[in-house]
């Protein structure tokens, strides 16, 4: 079959025989493909640092008929994230955009929106502040995957939840109102229920500038992981760890 050439997002690598590497990538053309990049640990003429997580590249590929896996022919790098200073917390944060999308992305399914989201959510992620790139993303993401229940009704009887308290349950969906909350459940702001109708109308480069300390829009976090979790039926490996930065 004919090489195909496409953007894409690398998102993890696995060591296979002595040489190669197995590849997922989030393909703009494809969406989340799976590939054999021979000889790459060899070879810096094709691959080099392009195979990094969350490196953006130009990627080239064959499908191979009756056969799940891709052959990765060589990977161009238009952005890493290895050029800018790589602390600890912006390492666990790109970890876990890395991990999102290898979890929630179906195989062989394009998704423009998700991938156009993605490059904004790296390039807001370029310097030390993660908190509100990772809140823009993970609300998006929820968004774009049909996870994210109405944030401004309650699910139980339908009232307005504007400027009214609003409580959510780990094993339900939707928001609730204090009539018909649940034992156990948590609050969710008023300050983090608009900081959300916010993100929904502006690009994430246009909040760059807003201070956001890991407890602004954390329990927003909390609410969205909940839901992705539970679609998922697993627990995230990087939510413990974000859970302990400062």
């Amino acid at each position: 079959m004919a090489l195909k050439e496409s953007e894409a997002i690398v998102l993890r690598t696995y060591p296979m025989r002595e040489a190669d590497l197995l590849v997922t990538l989030f393909t703009r053309l494809d969406g989340k493909v799976r590939g054999v990049a021979r000889s790459a640990k060899k070879s810096r003429r094709r691959f080099g640092g392009a195979l990094e997580p969350l490196t953006l590249v130009r990627a080239v590929y064959e499908d191979r008929e009756r056969q799940e896996l891709t052959r990765l022919d060589s990977c161009e790098v238009m952005d890493s994230p290895l050029t800018r200073q790589m602390t600890y917390p912006r390492l666990v944060a790109l970890g876990h955009v890395a991990e999102l999308l290898d979890e929630v992305l179906p195989d062989r399914e394009a998704n423009d929106a998700l991938f156009r989201l993605t490059v904004s959510v790296l390039g807001a992620l370029r310097g030390p502040e993660i908190w509100m790139p990772l809140t823009y993303f993970e609300l998006w993401l929820t968004r774009l995957t049909g996870f994210l229940p109405d944030l401004s009704a309650c699910v139980e009887c339908g009232l307005d939840l504007e400027g009214e308290p609003a409580f959510y349950h780990a094993l339900a969906d939707g928001l609730m109102c204090v009539d018909h909350k649940r034992l156990a459940s948590s609050r969710l702001s008023v300050d983090s229920r608009r900081w959300a109708v916010q993100m929904f109308r502006a690009p994430v480069a246009a909040l760059s500038a807003e201070p956001w300390p890991k407890s602004v829009g954390e329990d927003l976090r909390k609410f969205l992981m909940q839901i992705v979790q539970r679609h998922l039926e697993k627990k995230l490996t990087t939510q413990p760890m974000l859970a302990k930065l400062d």
